[in-house]
């Protein structure tokens, strides 16, 4: 037998398992239908008992000649509290049922209940009245709400919708199938008494009944999808989802410029507490000693020179200083070359043996390029320090849009981002560009942290693809 020749047997079974998939996929649909269309009535069976209750009363009361108007104040009081109570509910069991069965997202948006709040004379606020008990207040703003409320009155328009929207979509496949199965096994049980055909009409029912239940069994799935747009058209007519998406965004969007403004403000403190106790002190140490020089050009020559040669040091030492803290603002390398030397060139100065391998076909563009450098300086710095690793990798990747690094190390692991501020803020950098950052660390190693940074190419490789340092 060939290698590419299909194995005996295992078309049929593989067609049996697709009918059994597709038989099973219809009767949840089928049953599902059933329920919806139950949910559905269910709340205006309530309601429509309640206003049967209460006309009861009111015949009553015309009857025995007795007052209505406060059985008809309650009753109207009690229809009122369950429609709210029953719409709400409604609407809450469609909009979970459209999320479990169809991932669709139907988020609630209703006005804020305003609070409760007691002046300086006693009296209750509710957000629109003042009120003196307590519980009158309460009453005042939750009816005030339910009135002026979007959301509640969509939540109505559905409760008395969902039941002509099911009926006209489940309800027709649930009804075809459930009629159809039946008249099959009859017409089935009635074909075999009556072989050879002897009773007309026989053979035409089960036909009949098979089509009704294969339809029913057919249409299931597109009946819930149609019912669910309807739900979607009724209690999301604004598409609030998209809303909510959009409120979420700008809230991460203002969390990151918080984080990203109180980063810049930490460094420029930073630089300015370097140049205050570094370079700057090293030039007033040098503009002292050129002073002393001075008076002593003519009068001691040999202590001239020995100042001068300790001016020369200095202004040495202050020249490394702000190369340094140029390094630290924006790496010459990072500028020059590219973020996959400048790793690079952080591995050869790392105390622990680093290994780099990157695949950049195009340079990001500069701010991600910085960022990823500072991220991968501070957890070179971190290994170095914490882990107890004897060696350091380091990949970058940048595909599709999207830069990727790992570092991993083989040290003792355990890193938790709770017991120190580097990966927090390591976090806090990458969210400034929508990153992500993800941590592996089990106890006793390894600890993989993974970077991802969404960007564009700004510019053709200017470094090679991959190397080791």
């Amino acid at each position: 037998m060939s290698v590419g020749e299909p194995v005996a047997g295992e078309g049929p079974r593989a067609e049996l398992e697709r009918v059994r998939v597709w038989t099973a996929e219809r009767l949840t649909a089928l049953w599902r239908c059933a329920l919806l269309c139950l949910r559905a009535f269910l709340g205006p069976a309530v309601l429509l008992a309640v206003l049967a209750v209460l006309l009861a009363f009111a015949v009553q009361g015309v009857v025995g000649r007795l007052t209505v108007l406060p059985y008809l104040a309650a009753g109207g009081c009690a229809l009122a509290a369950a429609a709210f109570g029953l719409g709400r509910r409604n609407a809450r069991w469609s909009r979970r049922q459209a999320a479990q069965w169809f991932g669709v997202r139907l988020p609630e948006s209703y006005d804020p209940l305003p609070p409760l709040e007691q002046g300086d004379r006693g009296h209750w606020w509710s957000g629109h009245a003042y009120h003196r008990r307590r519980w009158t207040a309460q009453v005042s703003r939750h009816v005030h709400r339910a009135l002026r409320d979007p959301g509640t009155w969509r939540d109505q328009a559905w409760l008395l919708a969902n039941p002509v929207a099911a009926g006209l979509t489940a309800g027709v496949a649930a009804g075809l199938f459930a009629a159809g199965v039946p008249v099959t096994g009859l017409a089935f049980v009635n074909l075999l008494d009556s072989y050879p055909f002897e009773k007309p009409g026989i053979a035409q029912a089960l036909l009949l009944g098979l089509a009704a239940a294969a339809a029913g069994l057919v249409l299931a799935p597109y009946a819930l999808r149609l019912h669910t747009r309807w739900m979607r058209h009724f209690l999301d007519p604004e598409d609030g989802a998209t809303r909510a998406e959009l409120a979420e965004r700008v809230q991460h969007l203002t969390a990151s410029r918080a984080d990203a403004v109180g980063d810049q403000a930490a460094e420029l403190r930073r630089i300015e507490r370097d140049l205050h106790d570094g370079a700057q002190a090293r030039l007033v140490a040098i503009g002292m000693t050129l002073g002393t020089i001075e008076h002593l050009m003519d009068t001691d020559a040999p202590a001239a020179r020995a100042l001068l040669a300790d001016a020369r040091q200095a202004s040495h030492k202050a020249l490394q200083e702000l190369r340094d803290l140029v390094r630290g603002i924006h790496p010459p390398v990072l500028a020059e070359r590219g973020l996959a030397d400048a790793v690079r060139a952080l591995a050869l100065d790392s105390p622990l043996p680093v290994e780099v391998c990157a695949d950049l076909p195009e340079r990001p563009p500069a701010p991600v390029e910085a960022a990823a450098y500072f991220c991968v300086c501070e957890l070179l710095a971190n290994a170095a320090k914490h882990s107890g690793a004897r060696q350091v990798w380091v990949d970058l990747l940048h595909r599709a849009g999207s830069l990727r690094i790992t570092v991993t190390d083989d040290g003792r692991g355990g890193a938790d981002p709770a017991r120190g501020s580097g990966l927090r803020g390591i976090g806090r950098r990458l969210g400034t560009f929508d990153g992500v950052l993800a941590l592996s660390s089990p106890p006793g190693g390894p600890t993989t942290v993974t970077m991802e940074l969404p960007c564009a190419s700004s510019s053709p490789r200017t470094s090679t693809s991959s190397g080791k340092a």
